[in-house]
């Protein structure tokens, strides 16, 4: 009765289209009232335990690196680091057949380096990526496609919020999470990038513009280079023992700050104001998910639901084979309809257990969770990164020019749903060889 009450009322209420965080503290708020009133078993329960575990999911040293890296992300893309990486990736790339949608995969690669986050990814760089890829011969649709499921690579990419979340779960090393994503994440946009070459080769798409001189590329390098050097920093300085994943978070927003006021001055003084601002909304709601997601986990263990969960996929999940294709299936599911960290908190603390049990590495567990809910990202219904994709206004310059008013391409989520297919695939391809050769994640740490 308890697991129907818990999981029936979080259902409910995200059909309701509820906020995830609210769905998941009021599920458990609403579990642990019924228990204590109506289970004997459970009547000695003090109701403080709701206030105390949704304190103690967030009181974590580990997890003040997300508001740093939330703030140094913000930063660096009020900097006008995007347009950098634009103007040199396109200067390396753009010459070559589909090369702006090659360029939209490379610099949302970076830029999700640097930011962390899918959405904050697609927003930055779409704007200026998507209509330049619908000018170079692709259709909106493919082009929003592909700057959604390019931008989720960005959880994927260390410096990644969804790392540290498990990392904090799982009470793993932070730092081998980072260095254990960076071949995967590499191996997605090597994925896309195929995609694109295919799609340009289909519609007969021809080069954005002539091959650059080496002159042209330098130049462009040293622009972009600030930007560029901020993850080196970030994943130098911890992996070479300088500072600690929460300290290396902390330094890259002295770093963003330094590179936006002082090196490329488009940061301000009043600028920080509304950067700050972003930033502490956009961490309110991350941490207030990760609070009610450790609640509504602890629901979990408290009433056995976790233990019987665990018992059930040992007993299904023979061998290791088996329990890792479940394992894929509840993830993607999972990542159509909530984010990657509420699934963390949900699924981890089950799925984890018999992942040791069966021999499976800490790490390279973390690393196939965060690629299945970066797929996630862009699969329909939910899909955040998708959505952001379509609420970018993204001006037709043909027709407005003939009708004397601004026109702006409407993409629907159907057409955006199709035009995604493809490149889930690709995604999918890589999810299976980063689940089935581990090694392929934790090729950094021996």
């Amino acid at each position: 009765m308890l697991t129907a009450i818990l999981f029936i009322s979080f259902f409910i209420m995200l059909i309701l289209g509820l906020p995830i965080a609210i769905c998941l503290g009021m599920s458990s708020v609403l579990t642990i009232l019924y228990a204590t009133n109506f289970v004997q078993k459970f009547s000695m329960l003090d109701l403080s335990i709701i206030a105390t575990n949704t304190y103690t999911g967030i009181s974590k040293f580990l997890l003040l690196a997300i508001p740093f890296f939330v703030l140094s992300g913000n930063i660096m893309a009020k900097a006008g680091i995007s347009k950098r990486l634009v103007k040199f990736i396109d200067d390396c790339v753009g010459h070559r057949r589909g090369g702006m949608a090659i360029v939209c995969v490379i610099v949302a690669c970076f830029f999700g380096a640097i930011s962390g986050s899918g959405p904050a990814t697609v927003a930055a760089l779409g704007a200026v990526l998507i209509p330049a890829m619908i000018e170079s011969g692709f259709t909106p649709a493919f082009s929003e496609a592909l700057m959604a499921t390019s931008s989720s690579i960005a959880i994927v990419i260390p410096p990644s919020i969804a790392f540290v979340v498990y990392a904090s779960i799982a009470n793993c090393n932070v730092g081998e999470m980072f260095m254990a994503g960076i071949v995967p994440g590499i191996m997605m946009g090597v994925a896309l990038a195929v995609v694109v070459m295919i799609e340009a080769r289909k519609k007969d798409i021809r080069p954005a513009h002539e091959k650059r001189s080496w002159k042209e590329r330098l130049k462009s390098f040293g622009d972009a280079f600030w930007g560029l050097l901020m993850p080196v920093i970030i994943l130098g300085g911890i992996y070479g023992g300088i500072f600690t994943p929460t300290e290396a978070a902390a330094v890259s927003v002295v770093y963003g700050l330094i590179v936006g006021i002082f090196i490329y001055k488009e940061v301000t003084l009043k600028d920080l104001f509304d950067i700050f601002i972003d930033s502490c909304k956009t961490s309110g709601g991350i941490m207030l998910i990760i609070a009610t997601a450790s609640l509504f986990s602890y629901c979990c263990t408290l009433f056995g639901i976790s233990q019987a969960a665990q018992a059930l996929l040992s007993s299904v999940s023979g061998n290791q084979f088996m329990f890792l294709v479940i394992v894929n299936i509840i993830f993607l599911i999972a990542g159509c309809f909530i984010d990657a960290n509420s699934a963390m908190y949900i699924f981890i603390p089950i799925m984890l257990p018999v992942a040791t049990a069966l021999g499976y590495n800490t790490i390279a567990f973390g690393i196939v969770a965060t690629v299945n809910l970066a797929i996630g990202q862009v699969t329909p219904p939910v899909g955040v990164n998708l959505f952001v994709a379509i609420g970018l206004k993204v001006k037709d310059a043909l027709a407005s020019a003939k009708a004397g008013k601004d026109v702006y391409f409407k993409v629907t989520l159907p057409m955006i749903a199709r035009a995604v297919v493809p490149m889930i695939v690709a995604c999918l391809i890589v999810l299976l060889i980063v689940t089935y050769i581990p090694q392929v994640s934790l090729l950094f740490l021996h």
